[in-house]
């Protein structure tokens, strides 16, 4: 049998300059460059033009979600700052031909692709970086010997690229997560500004801004589109796609994640016993889920399902909401809680898509779709409040872990019309010293003073939107 030849050092240069069309041209492909930039590129790009102090920078955030378009858009506008563009470069670590090389290695493969040796002053980008092995320790390694490159590395699997990114990147790791699209962002990607209206409401003893609009008939009809295709760029641009979101999203997306990327990360064996736990998630998201149950229902032990769970997180395909109780005390042994879709859009993916006469259904992916917003927002875990015969749908602790607000959400008017009905949520209140909630509906907003509580009545869709439009503001802050 003739032996096999290894890939030459001439293929991966040629690959290289294939991937680095801008190394001749000076420009990005006519494709990535016309595409609409996320809110949360600005952002990004102040962390990529950053040189001091030296690090690298980790984006995350799961499949479809923008990441790479990103990373062409920063490379467009390091050319259009005068970076030259053969000092750029972006390397796809998924690409079989890569795998057998470090991160040093294809470094200095790329040098010697446009013939510069020195490595001072280039910006090198290398894509879904879990793919290599202990990644980490060959990034801190370059950060060290190359002060004056700068490193972007990024990745589908969140969590896991988080925690290998805190534990070996300390002090040289920036890390940057992109979520799915918030509904501010696919309103203002779709060009509906002109929907939104700044409003300024009461607020305890001062006041605050959320976002209202102009046509909450109109906001309605997008928000009920976002929950359905809203949370992936390419989808909420193409009817095709939406007119087969199954084929997309499933086959494309979740299948990806949950047989190749998930088993290849952790060593699962049984990829037909995830997917069938995880569709079973998607289609209760929202509900309160005890692992006991799953178990019994599922014939996997709780042990397994667990590891599953955080599994699922680290892939940001899901998010766990703790439980406290009527006093706000978190309890004891957590064995229920809920467990939410990071983007609605995943269920009419896997099912069909949801309209609002759907019910009980549709409450629980307008919940969904609202604790979605929060998820973007680092530093606030929002919880849910269950004592057996009350609950309250979202809870925000302080830093002493003690209530500080809370909000009810609904698709429904008739607590505007009947705030006495919340009894779940006037008692939780009561308790906890709470002044001031929000409680959301179809189409009703205004003020509503009951038994010393102050309830703030927001359509669904203006809160969802005000949350988002928050969250740009607070990191940009930050």
């Amino acid at each position: 049998m003739k032996k096999l030849q290894p890939i030459s050092n001439e293929l991966i240069l040629d690959r290289m300059k294939f991937e680095n069309p801008w190394w001749q041209t000076q420009q990005i492909d006519s494709e990535f460059g016309s595409m609409n930039r996320r809110l949360y590129f600005d952002l990004f790009y102040k962390l990529v033009k950053e040189t001091d102090p030296k690090r690298a920078v980790v984006l995350m955030g799961p499949r479809r979600v923008g990441k790479t378009v990103l990373i062409y858009h920063a490379i467009e506008n390091l050319i259009s700052d005068k970076i030259a563009s053969d000092h750029i470069c972006f390397i796809n670590i998924e690409n079989p031909l890569y795998l057998n090389f470090h991160l040093e290695q294809l470094f200095t493969l790329a040098r010697t692709a446009v013939g510069k040796n020195d490595p001072k002053g280039w910006y090198v980008f290398f894509d879904e970086i879990q793919y290599l092995k202990d990644w980490e320790l060959h990034l801190k390694v370059l950060v060290d010997s190359y002060p004056n490159t700068k490193f972007i590395v990024s990745g589908s699997a969140a969590a896991a690229l988080k925690l290998k990114s805190s534990e070996s990147g300390a002090g040289r790791f920036t890390d940057f997560m992109l979520p799915p699209l918030t509904f501010h962002e696919y309103i203002c990607l779709k060009g509906y500004e002109n929907l939104i209206k700044p409003q300024n409401i009461k607020w305890k003893d001062g006041e605050r801004q959320i976002l209202s609009t102009t046509d909450i008939k109109e906001l309605n009809k997008h928000f009920i589109n976002y929950i359905n295709y809203g949370g992936y760029p390419e989808v909420i641009f193409s009817e095709k796609i939406q007119s087969n979101l199954s084929r997309y999203i499933k086959s494309d997306i979740v299948d990806k994640v949950l047989l190749r990327d998930l088993p290849s990360l952790y060593g699962i064996q049984n990829v037909q016993e995830l997917n069938h736990f995880f569709t079973n998630l998607a289609y209760y998201t929202g509900n309160e889920l005890s692992l006991t149950t799953l178990s019994t229902n599922s014939n996997v032990n709780v042990d397994t399902l667990k590891k599953y769970i955080e599994y699922l997180e680290a892939a940001f395909l899901i998010k766990q909401i703790h439980r406290i109780d009527d006093n706000g005390k978190r309890f004891k042994r957590a064995t229920i809680y809920k467990i939410y879709l990071t983007n609605p859009s995943l269920r009419s993916a896997l099912f069909s898509p949801v309209e609002p006469n759907d019910d009980d259904m549709f409450g629980h992916i307008v919940e969904t779709a609202i604790y979605a917003q929060w998820f973007h927002r680092e530093g606030t875990q929002p919880m849910y409040a269950n004592w057996g015969k009350g609950e309250v749908d979202m809870v925000f602790l302080n830093k002493k872990l003690k209530p500080v607000t809370a909000v009810e959400i609904k698709w429904s008017n008739k607590y505007f019309d009947d705030p006495a009905k919340l009894k779940s949520l006037i008692l939780f209140c009561k308790k906890n010293k709470i002044t001031d909630v929000v409680v959301t509906t179809i189409d009703k907003e205004g003020d509503k003073e009951i038994e010393g509580i102050v309830m703030h009545f927001q359509p669904s869709s203006t809160y969802a939107l005000t949350v988002g439009f928050n969250t740009i503001a607070q990191k940009a802050n930050d």
